[in-house]
């Protein structure tokens, strides 16, 4: 049963719970984008990840950070030692000077991940797996078990206390939900991740 689950369940799953969401979805993300689009700028945008095999695409979000968000991160890290330690820790921080205020609510509840079920339709993404990481965090990745699988909206890291761990410590939840990957652990993961959504622990 696993068997099947891996190579075509998974991803029949994706697409059926995908096409029945997209009703509801779809009328919200247009409401989020315009709330975004008031504020200046796209209300979109893309930024490269890294997929199944190492293959690299482009990963679909709505906006929440401030226009050249790169270089105001360079100048904030350049003159917040604590700061540049947790980035170089975790690859994020817990308060980051890009983020606006909208966006902050928005990475909350996890509303601005919802396009990227059109990358899970793109067969870039599942619904279920590995956080997906940039093209500049793989020479940090230890593991190997996050290029064997398509990267997931929700998964194990993601339910998780993951503000409080390492980017290193990524690889441990990959090689965990590898070696567990059902349609039971698939069902669970996406339930728990309802209550990551109410209680607004999303990052």
């Amino acid at each position: 049963m696993n068997g099947f689950y891996r190579t075509r369940g998974k991803t029949l799953l994706d697409y059926f719970l995908v096409l029945l969401a997209i009703p509801v979805v779809l009328p919200l993300i247009g409401i989020v984008a315009l709330l975004v689009a008031l504020g200046g700028g796209s209300p979109f945008y893309t930024q490269r990840r890294l997929g199944r095999n190492g293959v690299v695409f482009n990963m679909l979000k709505i906006r929440t950070m401030i226009p050249e968000a790169d270089e105001v991160l360079a100048a904030y890290l350049a003159s917040n030692p604590e700061a540049r330690r947790e980035w170089n820790e975790k690859q994020k921080l817990c308060n980051d000077p890009r983020v606006t205020r909208l966006g902050g609510i928005l990475r909350k509840t996890s509303l601005d991940e919802l396009p990227q079920l059109w990358n899970v339709l793109r067969g870039d993404m599942s619904l279920v797996g590995p956080r997906p990481m940039t093209v500049a965090q793989k020479a940090l990745y230890p593991g190997r078990a996050y290029f064997e699988m398509r990267p997931g909206i929700t998964g194990n890291w993601q339910v998780s206390d993951r503000n409080e761990s390492s980017f290193v410590e990524r690889a441990s939840f990959d090689e965990e939900y590898y070696w567990s990957v059902s349609l039971k652990t698939d069902i669970a993961l996406l339930y728990s991740t309802v209550w990551v959504v109410i209680r607004g622990t999303g990052y």
